[in-house]
């Protein structure tokens, strides 16, 4: 295997897959992604791979994921089919006291385009019959989906190595040196250099920024989640807890908790969750729990995406975010923009490592 590249991404799950896709757009050799299992391994093939803009506060976050959102559609087509389905999104609430919370974050969101209906309860019973007959009302908007991650992540993987990325898989980085201006990547199959650095290890980015001394405020929460037996298709949205999947299963969950790289699933968690399931959709009392995995959550310490050069290193990149399924399309647009034209198509100044100080 070559050891000398023009860039290397350290991490290949959905964030860095997508930057390396997105990369290999622009030119066709020269990329190689280092990842210390295999893709899908982790958290993003543990997650309800929701493509989800609603919700999201304040609103120039959600306007930031609205854009990642409005790529997926032309993402399918340049990958292939990655079982994305804008289904819309429901947030219920239950009690008539939420409305006005709801109205607000309406009116934020409509200053900058994005469209939420507040619905009433009639209204969400229409949309989505097995809803619980108690609910008060829903916020709704038209622009929420999901997606399969698995199929997301193959896809990226399988167009980028059409454009000559090289994976290397199962293989850990040890160490990050600066060595005559270029990065020097010691890993468990030997060392590889680079002119250009991306660090998008997810859930293991503090470790990873250690090795240089740079501190990538990163943290980790683990969300557990519930999978049904295939049923028939009866939910028409994507809602704020849990979707139908393709073959018929329903994926619910809404958890988290601060467990470290700890991915047991429990039973306190699990009970939460099905009585939330339960609790949205009466009818789900009645079918039969298949299995439960947990997932572990790239969690930067304010809560939003962390993206874009790294103070005081020349040609070192950061991509750590939460929501790096929703992301993704956007995130790897972007990065690639900064590497080869040194300045990007939006803004994301307010996302730089250098708000941590």
């Amino acid at each position: 295997m070559e050891t000398n590249y023009e860039t290397i991404v350290i991490g290949g799950g959905v964030v860095g897959s997508g930057i390396a896709y997105h990369l290999s757009e622009r030119y066709k050799e020269g990329v190689l992604v280092l990842d210390k299992k295999y893709p899908m391994s982790g958290t993003s093939g543990s997650t309800q791979a929701w493509v989800w803009v609603h919700n999201k506060t304040p609103s120039w976050y959600a306007e930031f994921s609205m854009y990642s959102a409005e790529l997926y559609p032309y993402l399918s087509k340049k990958i292939g089919d990655v079982e994305y389905k804008r289904t819309g999104g429901l947030s219920p609430f239950f009690n008539e006291s939420d409305r006005e919370k709801a109205q607000k974050l309406a009116e934020s969101y409509r200053k900058i385009g994005i469209k939420i209906k507040v619905l009433s309860r009639e209204e969400v019973l229409e949309k989505e019959p097995y809803m619980n007959p108690e609910v008060a009302g829903a916020t709704y908007s038209s622009i929420d989906g999901n997606v399969n991650p698995f199929r997301l992540i193959d896809m990226y993987m399988r167009a980028a190595k059409r454009n000559g990325v090289r994976y290397s898989t199962y293989n850990r980085v040890t160490e990050i040196r600066q060595v005559n201006g270029k990065y020097l990547v010691v890993s468990d199959k030997g060392a590889f250099e680079c002119k250009n650095l991306i660090l998008a290890g997810g859930t293991w980015s503090r470790e990873i920024g250690d090795m240089l001394g740079v501190k990538i405020p990163v943290n980790q929460l683990r969300g557990q989640i519930l999978v049904s037996e295939p049923l028939k298709p009866f939910l028409n949205f994507t809602i704020s807890g849990l979707r139908q999947a393709n073959n018929g299963e329903v994926l619910m969950g809404y958890s988290m908790e601060e467990a470290g790289f700890n991915r047991a699933t429990t039973l306190d968690v699990i009970q939460e969750t099905a009585n939330m399931a339960v609790r949205y959709v009466p009818g789900l009392r009645k079918a039969k729990i298949v299995r439960a995995f947990s997932g572990i959550r790239a969690m930067p310490e304010d809560g939003f995406p962390i993206l874009g050069n790294v103070p005081g290193y020349e040609n070192l990149y950061v991509a750590a975010t939460h929501s790096g399924v929703t992301l993704s399309p956007l995130i790897g647009t972007l990065i690639t923009e900064l590497i080869m034209d040194g300045e990007t198509s939006i803004p994301i100044d307010r996302y730089s490592l250098s708000r941590f100080g």
